[in-house]
């Protein structure tokens, strides 16, 4: 195999590793991985704003708004606001949703951080700088993503896949 293609199946194992632990994911518990990473953060942060959970995650207000919705829709989470400053509004999770993390598996995220932390600092600048290459290679570095494994869009707003003939990543620039 010549070197091209190495790095091509490379990619690809990635790519399919991020979309079966998606599946997994969702046959398990029923959840996405941003989703699972907000419930751990309400967890984990006991009370908690909006944005602060969108600063712990790495993703949009407006995106943890999202999910937050469909997570109180699925009685996972609920929100009340603030009594010492009305502005601010926290969200805690409910027993089931408690249960549910118990038994959930990690998200793939975790799994490669703690492998990715174990290595050597000249290690990972070199991973960094390679992946942050082949996204440059790829004309991917315009492209807004947020440090979370995950397939398909994060709030999953009823986007569907693309159509025959419609390109899946589209040129920022036109």
């Amino acid at each position: 195999m010549n070197r091209i293609d190495e790095v091509l199946v490379s990619l690809r194992r990635v790519i399919r590793a991020t979309d079966l632990h998606s599946k997994h994911l969702a046959k398990t518990t029923g959840l996405t991985a941003p989703q699972i990473l907000l419930l751990q953060a309400i967890r984990d942060k006991a009370q908690v704003t909006i944005g602060e959970l969108a600063n712990e995650i790495s993703l949009s207000q407006a995106t943890v708004t999202n999910i937050l919705d469909r997570l109180e829709k699925r009685e996972l989470v609920y929100r009340e606001r603030s009594t010492e400053d009305k502005r601010k509004v926290h969200a805690y999770l409910t027993d089931k949703a408690t249960e549910m993390l118990k038994d959930s598996p990690i998200p793939l995220q975790e799994h490669f951080t703690r492998q990715f932390s174990d290595l050597q600092d000249w290690e990972q600048m070199m991973i960094i700088s390679s992946l942050q290459r082949v996204a440059l290679m790829m004309d991917a570095q315009h492209i807004d993503a947020s440090p979370v494994l995950d397939v398909g869009t994060l709030d999953r707003m009823g986007v569907s896949a693309p159509a025959a003939g419609q390109e899946l990543y589209p040129k920022l620039d036109d």
